[in-house]
């Protein structure tokens, strides 16, 4: 039997390349100022989730939820063996915290048919690992977080590792089910050149309705809807149309999205700068390095 899997990734700044000049006088990052990559363990939920295709059969659906940029990384998705991929946008939606984006995710899974749901354990960008666990009660199935192995799946019974830190545990549980993926899962496959050249030109509405205005900037409303629904039905015939969605198209309680539904507060945002109390120049010759390794094994901090 086959298994449909939904895996939900992030598109996040690249936070390894963090530097004075992307901060914010108010100390928060300007996200325009970094790379936007695909979150590093929702690739390896993405793994898991076509291993499982491989091994059993079945689908992966791949959503994110972000501006209409983040389509993106469905893109991405879909060379690497997804089958279909789902864009969440809506301005609505945006200023969210853990709270929110669980919501409006749970809406989204709800539409599909979905026996197993993974997303990495947490974001570079924020850290909380919530999202995952959130969504689960949302959805009201069970939940494995912290998984770096699945070790059995048969019927509607599914067994896998999790990492606790200093051990690990064994966990068995009956479908449906949500994971939470570590890093330490797999190593995620890459991109399939014919699924490049296949994909490459896969867009969302959006997208399709941005070239049309960037081609022909006298284009009215009425011109700029026909063009794009004639366009977007060329690229469904062809397996090529992103599907978008809405808060309307979920069905969401707006009051449960975007700033009105995100409890979060930041009280305070505090700049740490590090400065060296003391320094020293070390000269870039052998006898400097070997003076700097002398000092250091004296000083014990090395042995």
């Amino acid at each position: 039997m086959g298994y449909n899997c939904v895996v939900l990734a992030k598109q996040v700044p690249d936070t390894h390349r963090i530097t004075g000049q992307v901060m914010k006088d108010d100390g928060t990052v300007d996200r325009a100022a970094l790379p936007a990559i695909f979150n590093p363990e929702d690739l390896n939920a993405l793994e898991l989730a076509l291993q499982i295709k491989d091994r059993h059969g079945g689908r992966v659906t791949v959503i994110t939820m972000g501006p209409p940029g983040a389509v993106r990384i469905l893109r991405e998705a879909l060379y690497r063996g997804a089958d279909d991929a789902i864009l969440l946008t809506d301005p609505r939606g945006a200023a969210s915290d853990t709270l929110a984006t669980s919501y409006i995710l749970s809406r989204a899974v709800r539409k599909l048919d979905h026996d197993i749901v993974l997303c990495g354990r947490q974001a570079i960008d924020g850290d909380t690992a919530q999202v995952g666990p959130q969504l689960a009660e949302k959805l009201g199935v069970t939940q494995i977080t912290y998984v770096e192995a699945l070790e059995s799946l048969a019927g509607q019974t599914l067994t896998a590792r999790r990492n606790l830190g200093n051990g690990w545990q064994r966990v068995k549980a009956r479908l449906p089910v949500l994971l939470t993926v570590t890093g330490d899962a797999n190593t995620p496959r890459v991109a399939a050149a014919r699924k490049m050249m296949k994909y490459k030109n896969a867009h969302t509405r959006a997208e399709i309705e941005q070239q049309i205005k960037a081609t022909d900037p006298t284009a009215d409303d009425s011109m700029v809807r026909k063009l794009v629904q004639e366009q977007a039905g060329a690229l469904e015939r062809q397996g090529l149309l992103i599907r978008q969605w809405n808060l309307d198209d979920l069905q969401a309680d707006l009051a449960w999205c975007g700033r009105n539904g995100s409890p979060t507060k930041v009280h305070r945002v505090q700049s740490v700068v590090l400065a060296a109390k003391e320094s020293k120049d070390v000269a870039p010759t052998d006898d400097g390095i070997a003076g700097l390794v002398h000092e250091l094994i004296q000083d014990k901090i090395i042995a």
